[in-house]
């Protein structure tokens, strides 16, 4: 192993990902997988059929004590006391300025509040909330857990061949849960947290396993005909596609919400309150006052732009930057995130990149670029 190498952490499934052939690379600390048989093919049978993606370097965390929620609030702008049992959230950590973070789901399990935080930003996260958060407020690391995320529209199908049950009588299995539903599991007697969400814009589940069984877990789904591993190559394609931000290159925390075109994640009860992490700076913007905004492009050609390529007028001086970028396999064109002036963000307008000393015309775009397939509870 090279001196790059050497410090890296290793993942639950490390040697199960080395047997496969995966080709390894290190990302947020660890040494990860980065594509199996290649980017392209992987993110298209994603799309078509069933991926496993290993995410156990994110952080997993359980707050428990009277009042979690409504502290968990002081330094986010999300509705959590309010969110009912088996529900997620997403939501933003905020500094004291309003600056973001991190982004991250919370979970209220109906005993404690579980989060997921960028594996990046985890121990920088965990220390900020132990420093924020009452002492009467628990906050647990779940470092002895992995996470799997089986992604694709036929994940359900894959899962339910598993026999997982439900922890109490009466509950509901895993595929019977909606997006943005979680509830405990066992599988052969190994507990499960498994919640239908992901990161791929694709149906899909996460699924928090002790580590020592996260080998056992993987090889019962990749046995399957619709389940294959996936590496971190066409996650991030998956992702760009169904325009999600990536925290610390879409996001962070020179920026604010309204900023990064998340307004969806300030909650209109919180606004009303305005009582949290800079919300007097961050409630000035809402809901169109600030003066870029994080938007999609199309790219003309077949050139992809690349993060820090830079939008220019045109004179040529730098109005902006390209965050996220690259070939999407499922429209066969470049797309692209970047933050633009906000008289330049509306869909349809002309903006120009400049990469490597070449000009690239690229087009506003409608966000996400794919559209999602969440398994979404139908609105009565």
């Amino acid at each position: 192993m090279s001196e790059t190498t050497e410090n890296l952490k290793q993942l639950p499934l490390g040697d199960w990902h080395r047997g496969l052939g995966a080709r390894m690379v290190p990302f947020a600390g660890y040494e990860m997988p980065v594509q199996y048989e290649g980017v392209m093919a992987e993110h298209l049978w994603t799309r078509t059929e069933a991926g496993l993606f290993d995410v156990s370097h994110m952080g997993q965390v359980q707050l428990t004590g009277e009042g979690a929620a409504d502290a968990l609030e002081r330094i986010t702008p999300g509705n959590l006391s309010a969110l009912a049992a088996g529900k997620i959230r997403y939501t933003l950590l905020l500094a004291q300025d309003g600056g973001i973070l991190d982004d991250l789901m919370v979970t209220n399990t109906g005993h404690n509040l579980y989060l997921v935080v960028n594996g990046a930003t985890k121990h920088d996260d965990i220390a900020y909330m132990r420093d924020r958060l009452p002492d009467h407020v628990t906050l647990n690391h779940l470092e002895d857990a992995a996470l799997l995320a089986l992604q694709g529209p036929k994940a359900s199908a894959a899962l339910a061949k598993l026999d997982i049950q439900p922890l109490q009588a009466g509950w509901p299995v895993p595929t019977d849960l909606y997006f943005m539903e979680a509830g405990p599991f066992l599988w052969n007697d190994i507990p499960l947290g498994i919640s239908r969400s992901g990161y791929t814009g694709e149906d899909g589940f996460e699924i928090s396993v002790p580590a020592e069984h996260a080998v056992a877990l993987a090889n019962a789904l990749t046995d399957l005909e619709e389940v294959r591993p996936i590496g971190l190559g066409a996650r991030d394609s998956l992702r760009l596609e169904a325009g999600l931000p990536l925290y610390g290159h879409d996001m962070g925390p020179e920026l604010l919400p309204v900023e990064a075109n998340l307004n969806f994640a300030l909650s209109k009860a919180r606004r009303e309150e305005g009582n949290f992490a800079g919300a007097e700076r961050v409630l000035a913007q809402y809901p169109d006052k600030a003066t870029k905004k994080r938007v999609g492009l199309f790219v003309d050609g077949r050139q992809p732009i690349r993060e820090g390529a830079a939008v220019v007028d045109d004179a040529g001086a730098t109005i902006g930057n390209v965050t996220s970028g690259g070939f999407s396999p499922t429209l066969q064109r470049p797309i692209a995130m970047a933050y633009v002036p906000m008289a330049l963000s509306e869909t349809g307008t002309a903006v120009t990149i400049e990469q490597r000393g070449k000009k690239i015309a690229c087009t506003v775009a409608d966000m996400p670029f794919v559209p999602h397939n969440y398994h979404r509870k139908p609105k009565l």
